[in-house]
């Protein structure tokens, strides 16, 4: 279905997902697809979707599967993931999700996933002082805010605390991840697909972690991600 390279990118809320897939998505030309991010432009723009989809952000509850998929299903359909791959932020959550996935991608195949491994007390406090910017989505945080009155750095949106950032509702999206999503590790670790990195020390450094893993992959034999284009 999609010639170029597919990566997963899987750990706990607070991993460090978001602003390593950014970094990934630059380094090796690949759409970044958050269904996190797709969800909350949906929620924003109150459509049938992200109305359906308020009250479980809201509580901390994870979308139901039927529903993400189709919202993946739609994205991979467009262009550049046809013709470049594509670097998955946080999905599959589930492994009814991750058996729907493979059947949605069929004849193709998840080339590597990758798993940010962080000790549950370090992610919770990083989200607890999370703040997002609404435009764009960077990233920042109480201990490094943007340059000028909680304005983003890159595009000038606000930076706000999510709505789904409050300690009870991430205290419930973790106790959710151990149930429903951890199980996924065990998956991809017997389909020989799971390369666990920590996601703990400075961004740079988790960053050099996920480029090394993806390059030896790449010199075994695996994807080549296209060159970008060059500019005139």
């Amino acid at each position: 279905m999609v010639p170029g390279a597919r990566l997963i990118v899987l750990g706990k809320q607070g991993a460090g997902k978001g602003t390593q897939c950014m970094r990934l998505s630059r380094r090796y030309v690949l759409p970044h697809i958050s269904t996190g991010d797709m969800l909350r432009a949906a929620v924003k723009a109150r459509t049938p979707l992200g109305l359906e989809a308020r009250r479980y952000l809201d509580a901390g509850d994870l979308i139901p599967d039927e529903v993400v998929l189709a919202m993946v299903a739609g994205r991979l359909d467009q262009d550049d993931t046809r013709t470049r791959g594509f670097l998955l932020d946080g999905f599959p959550r589930t492994v009814a999700q991750a058996d729907g996935f493979d059947e949605l991608l069929k004849p193709a195949v998840i080339d590597l996933v990758l798993n940010l491994v962080v000790p549950t007390g370090l992610v919770l406090a990083r989200l607890v002082s999370r703040r997002v910017c609404e435009d764009c989505g960077a990233i920042y945080s109480t201990s490094t805010p943007p340059k000028l009155n909680w304005t983003c750095d890159f595009c000038g949106g606000d930076v706000v605390q999510r709505e789904d950032d409050t300690e009870e509702a991430i205290k419930n999206r973790l106790d959710l991840y151990d149930s429903s999503t951890a199980p996924l590790v065990a998956r991809y670790e017997a389909l020989g697909k799971l390369v666990e990195v920590s996601g703990e020390g400075s961004p740079g450094d988790v960053a050099n972690s996920l480029n090394a893993v993806i390059d030896a992959y790449q010199h075994g034999g695996g994807f080549f991600p296209p060159t970008p284009p060059e500019h005139s």
